[in-house]
């Protein structure tokens, strides 16, 4: 086997910020792995994070760095250098555009310091990428490209989600208490989002639901994080049946086993969508607005439906304070339900 060219016995991968990210960074932390099995690797994620690299086989340590929390004091940002200082890492990818990220690993005395070129960081930079031109390539090759470029082999570009048999007990029971068995047709929604414009109208999930209840006979389960719990409520009082609640029940890890026994999972551009693809889930429609499918789309795509309108705006599109949303609006109820019928028709269900 190739070594790389670059020599590291102690790796510090300092990550991004969001749930789906993460998930998206999960190819490139395995083959940085397979390019050093026997050095020491820690990642650095946000707390809220955590669980998608939780039980992670190709990582020895994770470390939580909150930016915005915790950690987002001078003094505190100082206390986080010297620890990372007395950890003697010896090389740092940097997956994170952030000037800050670089200069704290040159103040942890990092000496090889990879990451994508910024002319604010460069100083920082002991290897400095020539990023791809904005939004040409899918996340996971992004951040990929930083390691290839460096000189690392890249195997292979699967997603990781590990869930572990109490996971799996945890939703037994829960499928169980709620009365449903393997020959129900069981389907999750999925309707937040983390940032607005990405979010499906309330009252387009509302009618889902009951459509897929009366028309289809499934047991509809609604989840979301704590964050959702207004949206999920709003819903279920727009609905005239009744759904199951699973909105603030479940950790990532649970979501993660409950979408494999899904027989459908509908959600938007979100991090559930990348969890539920990464443990392969039955089926997924996904409704993309604002944000591109070649850019944040689910890998693999086999099991995934997209369905996305162009209503002539520029995607992918960042203005987050959208007021009338008419990309996610534009997706109807209708078009939805055209992409059930076929999976029940083949008798996969």
């Amino acid at each position: 086997m190739l070594k790389p060219k670059i020599n590291a016995k102690r790796i510090l991968i300092f990550n991004v910020n969001w749930l789906g990210d993460v998930l998206f960074s999960t190819p490139c932390i395995r083959n940085i792995r397979h390019n050093y099995p026997d050095s020491y690797i820690a990642c650095i994620i946000p707390s809220r994070c955590y669980l998608v690299l939780k039980d992670n086989p190709y990582l020895d340590e994770i470390i939580i760095y909150d930016e915005k929390d915790r950690h987002k004091g001078t003094l505190a940002k100082f206390a986080f250098v010297k620890f990372l200082r007395h950890k003697k890492f010896d090389t740092a990818f940097i997956l994170h555009r952030s000037f800050t990220r670089a200069l704290i690993c040159r103040l942890a005395r990092v000496p090889k310091i990879i990451g994508y070129y910024t002319k604010k960081r460069s100083l920082f930079l002991s290897e400095k990428i020539t990023p791809p031109l904005k939004n040409s390539c899918h996340r996971i090759d992004y951040y990929l490209g930083i390691i290839e470029k460096a000189g690392l082999r890249v195997e292979d570009r699967a997603l990781d989600f590990f869930t572990s048999e109490d996971d799996k007990k945890i939703i037994h029971d829960f499928l169980r208490q709620q009365a449903i068995d393997e020959k129900d047709f069981l389907v999750g929604i999925n309707p937040g989002g983390n940032w607005l414009p990405k979010r499906w109208p309330r009252e387009y999930w509302a009618i889902l639901a009951d459509r897929l209840i009366c028309d289809f006979g499934a047991k509809v389960i609604i989840t979301g994080s704590p964050q959702d719990m207004a949206l999920v409520k709003d819903i279920q009082h727009l609905m005239k049946e009744k759904p199951i609640i699973a909105c603030n029940i479940f950790n990532l890890k649970q979501f993660a086993s409950l979408s494999q026994k899904l027989d459908l999972f509908v959600t938007a551009d979100t991090g559930p969508l990348h969890i539920a693809n990464a443990v392969g889930s039955k089926k997924i429609i996904a409704i993309f607005g604002p944000t591109s499918c070649a850019i944040t789309g689910p890998y693999p795509d086999k099991n995934v439906t997209i369905i996305s309108k162009d209503i002539g705006c520029k995607i992918p599109c960042y203005v987050v304070d959208c007021k009338d949303n008419r990309c996610m609006k534009a997706v109807t109820v209708d078009e939805v339900l055209e992409q059930v019928n076929p999976v029940r028709k083949d008798g996969v269900f």
